[in-house]
């Protein structure tokens, strides 16, 4: 008769397990994020124009100085104080 081998089994433990499915899962991104990186790079490309070319397209859009130019400062400065929170948060998740 030939001899069969049984299945090994898996013996890891329930931690081993844990780690190696966390491990395999990917953190998405939720639009939030998405809407603030986008913001973020807009308002980026605008103060290199600044910087550049002396060009401010929010203000040549808007209009210097009106209501609807500060608001979009104001997004863009709130999107980076969002992305500050989330950078603050990754961090601290990476040290566990």
């Amino acid at each position: 008769m030939a001899t069969m081998n049984a299945p090994t089994m898996d013996r890891r433990t329930t931690g081993e397990r844990r780690v190696a499915s966390h491990a395999t899962q990917r953190s998405a991104m939720s639009a939030l994020d998405y809407l603030a990186m986008a913001l973020l790079i807009i308002g980026g490309l605008n103060w290199a124009m600044v910087g550049l070319f002396d060009v401010d397209m929010v203000a040549t859009i808007f209009g210097p100085g009106t209501p609807a130019t500060r608001i979009v400062y104001v997004v863009v400065g709130l999107a980076a104080l969002y992305s500050i929170y989330t950078t603050a948060k990754m961090a601290g998740s990476k040290r566990h």
